[in-house]
């Protein structure tokens, strides 16, 4: 038992210090369009599946609510959290289909769309970037592996150095704490 506690805690460190030294700025690019997008009265969007719609639910809340400093509130949208809209276009044009139906309804240009996917390959998340692109928004994508498909639909991909779920996932959030951060200090 230890050894899986000391092993874990031994992945974290190894995946964080590879993200940190090999995707600083990546995170600092998109730290940027995410904050001019907000400056600009823009909205953040964001959308993933399983633990990553619980990133995405945790991230948006984060930016509505607030994150360490008093501010005002944000304009940010987690595209999972409405299970009439997920239920009612799932049944009727399929679960690939469950973010772009919403991103086509609410995406203006100039918001940004950050999707989350530890493999960088859920179909729902890669129809979802294809219409933001269509409508001008920047698309922000949260991976890992070898970023997946998602590479090719998105302006930033933040491929987290790993293949360990786990271990992607935490990053993913620290990066979307980070996002936050950047944003509560410019406020």
């Amino acid at each position: 038992m230890e050894n899986i506690i000391l092993n874990s805690f031994e992945e974290h460190i190894i995946v964080a210090n590879k993200t940190k030294i090999e995707l600083q700025t990546a995170i600092k690019g998109a730290c940027d369009k995410i904050n001019s997008a907000i400056q600009g009265g823009k909205k953040i969007i964001l959308c993933g599946n399983g633990g990553s719609a619980a990133d995405a639910q945790h991230i948006a809340a984060e930016f509505t609510g607030r994150f360490v400093k008093e501010r005002k509130p944000l304009a940010a949208i987690a595209l999972t959290t409405d299970t009439s809209a997920l239920t009612a276009i799932g049944n009727d044009y399929g679960f690939d289909k469950i973010f772009e139906r919403q991103v086509e309804a609410i995406a203006m240009r100039g918001d940004i769309l950050i999707g989350i996917s530890t493999s960088g390959n859920s179909k729902n998340v890669i129809n979802a970037f294809k219409k933001a692109n269509d409508i001008g928004c920047m698309t922000i994508a949260l991976t890992g592996n070898d970023g997946g498909i998602m590479s090719e639909y998105c302006n930033i991909n933040i491929i987290i150095p790993s293949s360990i779920t786990a271990r992607i996932q935490e990053m993913h959030i620290l990066i979307g704490h980070i996002f936050c951060s950047y944003v509560d200090n410019y406020f």
